[in-house]
């Protein structure tokens, strides 16, 4: 049951701004901005430029607890961007709950970009079409779309 996180949480975004966030700059690699607002929900900066044609994993925070494996089952938030237009998507942050799903259950570029994360990290993956929701796009996703995720690591069972 390969299922997109789309369309199992609300299409809705809370974003949470304030003082004395911290942000990790990516403009040297040409990838998104994002804040280090740990326990928060992250501030994503829109992508710029030709999105990478591999999968990109960047850790924003490093994680100390359990680390994901491939046949894991993870908890985790998330917030979702298209690279094409800086569209946020969604995010469970706005439903106050996390989600749970067995990493075989996550689309591939997940299953490739989360094995490795610990438990407490703020991982941004940037995961191209052919690794994401391919041709026929998912939902609000367009086909071909590449896919910025910023994953909080919550849990690992």
């Amino acid at each position: 049951m390969k299922r997109s996180i789309v369309g199992i949480l609300a299409i809705s975004l809370v974003l949470l701004t304030g003082c004395g966030e911290k942000e990790v700059s990516a403009s040297a690699d040409n990838l998104p901005t994002v804040t280090t607002n740990q326990g928060e929900a992250p501030t994503i900066g829109a992508p710029s430029g030709t999105a990478p044609a591999e999968l990109v994993k960047k850790d924003i925070l490093d994680g100390s607890g359990a680390e994901a494996q491939s046949t894991s089952t993870i908890t985790f938030h998330y917030t979702l961007m298209t690279w094409s237009n800086g569209a946020l998507i969604e995010s469970s942050w706005s439903g106050g709950a996390p989600a749970t799903f067995p990493m075989s259950n996550l689309i591939v570029g997940w299953q490739q970009g989360i094995p490795g994360m610990k438990v407490g990290g703020r991982r941004l993956l940037v995961i191209p079409p052919e690794i994401g929701y391919g041709a026929q796009g998912s939902g609000p996703i367009g086909p071909n779309e590449t896919l910025v995720f910023v994953i909080d690591l919550l849990g690992v069972a």
